[in-house]
């Protein structure tokens, strides 16, 4: 099922997300423009509904602070210097390995707030883009990471407390004076970690509640 960019009703705009329908029931909406924000999610819910969504989460206004909040999603960085000494290798994806870095990213990114079921379309475009890799020590596999310049965008372990190894072997080739990622605050594990590595909170990105 294709995202809707733009989902345009006589109450405003909306981004939808529905590409996680047929794999997880769950929709995103991202309320764009709008001068009465109830009505809208309410029209916005409704399609995601009949699309077959039995999750709904939206971000964009704040009207939705009614709603339990699901994710704080904060930008966070850290020097790149304080990263250094990782004692591991990467491997990059490649078409041979591509479904096995996928298997892995949905396996350990399912209780993850707000981060999205990876689809084979979508690993096929992340292969084309580059910078996802396996992460190993040794002969072992530690975990999987991905990278988009300066920012980490993925950290998932295969190992008890290699989160470490990956963020650290990930930053090594990172090109920059300072190394940045997202994070969910509600995944406290995972901030806990980065602040362990040096990282500070930036600034605040967006707010996700669950409205269905």
């Amino acid at each position: 099922m294709k995202d809707i960019p733009m989902f345009t009703t006589e109450y405003g705009v909306a981004s939808l997300f529905l590409q996680e329908v047929a794999y997880r029931g769950r929709a995103h909406i991202k309320l764009q423009a709008t001068q009465e924000p109830e009505k809208l999610l309410e029209e916005c819910v409704a399609f995601c509904r009949a699309c077959g969504a039995d999750w709904c989460d939206a971000a964009g206004h704040e009207y939705l602070e009614k709603y339990p909040r699901l994710a704080t999603l904060v930008l966070m960085s850290a020097p790149w210097e304080s990263l250094a000494g990782a004692d591991a290798c990467l491997l990059p994806m490649t078409e041979e390995n591509r479904e096995q870095w996928r298997e892995i990213y949905n396996d350990r990114m399912k209780h993850v707030p707000n981060c999205a079921y990876l689809d084979t379309k979508a690993s096929k475009e992340l292969l084309g883009l580059g910078g996802c890799y396996f992460v190993y020590h040794g002969e072992v596999p530690v975990g999987i990471g991905g990278l988009t310049g300066n920012r980490i965008d993925t950290v998932a372990a295969v190992l008890p407390g290699g989160g470490e190894t990956v963020v650290r072997a990930l930053a090594a080739v990172v090109d920059a004076d300072r190394v940045e990622l997202v994070v969910a605050l509600e995944n406290e594990r995972a901030v806990a970690l980065y602040e362990h590595l040096g990282f500070r909170q930036e600034r605040e990105l967006s707010r996700w509640y669950r409205v269905l």
